[in-house]
């Protein structure tokens, strides 16, 4: 746009639709998800301008029924992953170079395509292939990734206004470059929101990217990628591979021009990435940025004042919605002896009406857990607890595999604050309890902030303000994103930007200004219209005197 700046108004969040019996989008998706159910897929990598089938493939299945093929998927060999870095770099002038106004066209035309029609397709893929409900689904691919590419595109206007002070005879320009080199992205199975935002935000500020999704969400992934080239995506700015991560991220990791990583998944192996970054330091053009968003053990912190039923409510969908298999699910709870009982009694009522199976049938409240790895690590973790002293299953702890992977939503209370199941993130339905005496509340304050190296998501349930704010006192360094009276999952884009420190990451915010900042060089560009001609100062006249 030559002679104009396009004006970007602030987004409204996409609405969340019901699904509800009888609605249109009711039937839309069940007939997609059952066209999918019954086709066969064959998904290549997407290197610069050609989809490339390796020949190394590995099968997809849904995880709530393991023994239906339903596809398969092309793993990269390290020449593939040398092919996308070398596509992502001879694209990433041409790309740079394009008016930031064409770039946010494609992100915008790309939200809509998916509120229409595409909101279906990848709603069922997500169903589909990392098990979630309709809900779960509608959410997370649809509303959540709507918002991400508008909101983005808002934010990234309001960065490039935000300029210094220029003064007489001089102006001053920020000017906000993409990196130099190319961006990595590393996206996790459980929300295909999160994969399509991290190449997409950073290919927003102008850098071209290597995005390795996970394995198990190449099918959602797929669809992404379909969708950005149908918006006018050019081939090169975002190349998708799949296959092996470790010899994926060390072969990038390996390039000089590596800029930086946006990434999403374990903390062990985000830990293990920064270090093998930190011995190449030398090798790298500039400091490559590290934007990570990792691990959890978030908590639910109740006050003898807590509403009752909306602290159980706020357990049950915090714990077990989406199987317990996001980074800010609850796992661990402190209840106030006073209220304890009461508030047990609730939810093991509530999950007595939960229902478990296929996302296919909208009256399942759970699915099954994402893969036989996932399943395992449970089903083991609860044989330990049968077998404690210290900690015992009050609900659920059943484990079936035999069509899919499901785990019952599984209750434990401990006598022992510092329990393996209080301090490690398990990643399914499995929510700990605690009981503390009511006149300690202060006192297990210190203990949810010391019981976890993680810092990414908790709340406090209280009708006490004076509570309210010791707790928001003693806790500001456990959670990034603290809720008062609230379930500590649901973060909405432009509302509760998602982050988290000490363990869970860098706290850079996605769904706001602060992570595009991180994809961004700034370079000052001063403008002197005067330039002066004597290089003496006024003070080097002499004295009159």
């Amino acid at each position: 746009m030559a002679n104009g700046t396009l004006r970007i108004s602030q987004p409204k969040n996409e609405k969340v639709l019901s699904y509800a019996t009888n609605t249109i989008e009711r039937g839309e998706v069940q007939q997609e998800y059952d066209r999918l159910y019954n086709q066969q897929i064959e998904i290549p990598l997407y290197i610069g301008n050609e989809k490339v089938f390796s020949g190394n493939k590995e099968s997809i299945s849904p995880p709530h029924n393991h023994q239906h093929q339903i596809g398969t998927y092309h793993k990269a060999s390290q020449h593939h992953v040398q092919q996308a870095i070398e596509a992502s770099l001879k694209r990433k002038t041409k790309w740079a170079q394009m008016p930031w106004e064409s770039r946010a066209s494609i992100f915008l035309k790309a939200a809509e395509l998916i509120a229409g029609p595409y909101r279906s397709q990848i709603n069922a893929a997500t169903m589909l292939c990392q098990s979630k409900t309709i809900y779960q689904a509608e959410i997370d691919a649809a509303c959540e990734l709507i918002d991400f590419l508008r909101f983005n595109v808002y934010f990234m206007r309001q960065i490039y206004a935000d300029q210094p002070i220029s003064t007489d005879g001089v102006l001053n320009k920020l000017a906000y470059r993409p990196l130099e080199g190319f961006v990595y992205a590393i996206s996790p199975f459980n929300f295909t929101a999160i994969a399509g935002n991290l190449p997409a935000s950073a290919a927003l500020m102008g850098n071209t990217v290597v995005w390795k999704p996970s394995d198990y969400q190449v099918y959602s992934a797929n669809v992404i990628i379909e969708v950005f080239k149908k918006a006018g995506l050019p081939d090169g700015v975002i190349n998708a591979i799949y296959g092996d991560p470790e010899m994926i991220t060390n072969t990038v990791l390996d390039s000089r021009d590596f800029a930086g990583i946006h990434y999403t998944g374990s903390t062990q192996v985000f830990q293990e990435i920064w270090k093998k970054i930190g011995n190449k330091i030398h090798q790298y053009k500039s400091y490559p940025r590290i934007v990570g968003e990792t691990g959890g053990k978030d908590f639910i912190i109740a006050h003898p004042s807590a509403s009752v039923k909306a602290l159980s409510t706020a357990i049950v969908r915090g714990g077990f919605e989406y199987q317990g298999q996001k980074c800010s699910a609850v796992s661990r709870v402190y209840l106030p002896e006073s209220i304890a009982e009461r508030v047990l009694d609730l939810v093991i009522s509530e999950l007595r009406t939960v229902k478990l199976g296929s996302p296919r049938d909208f009256e399942n409240f759970m699915t099954s857990v994402i893969h036989h790895k996932a399943y395992n690590r449970l089903e083991s973790i609860i044989k330990e607890i049968k077998a404690s002293k210290e900690a015992q299953i009050i609900f659920g702890g059943r484990c079936n595999q035999q069509v899919g992977y499901f785990v019952e939503p599984t209750v434990v209370i401990t006598t022992n604050p510092k329990f393996k199941t209080m301090e490690q993130e398990l990643f399914g339905p499995l929510v700990t309890i605690y009981s503390y005496p009511d006149n300690e509340f202060e006192k297990t304050l210190k203990l949810v902030d010391e019981t976890s190296p993680y810092g990414l998501t908790g709340a406090i349930f209280s009708q006490n303000r004076d509570a309210i704010n010791k707790a928001l006192q003693e806790l500001q360094h456990s959670a990034g994103n603290f809720y008062i009276n609230d379930k500590p999952t649901g973060a909405v884009v432009g509302q509760q930007p998602f982050g988290g420190s000490r363990a869970s990451g860098t706290n850079d915010k996605a769904g706001w200004s602060l992570n595009l900042l991180r994809w961004v060089s700034p370079q000052l560009i001063k403008e002197t219209l005067v330039p002066d001609i004597d290089y003496r100062y006024p003070f080097l006249s002499k004295d009159e005197s």
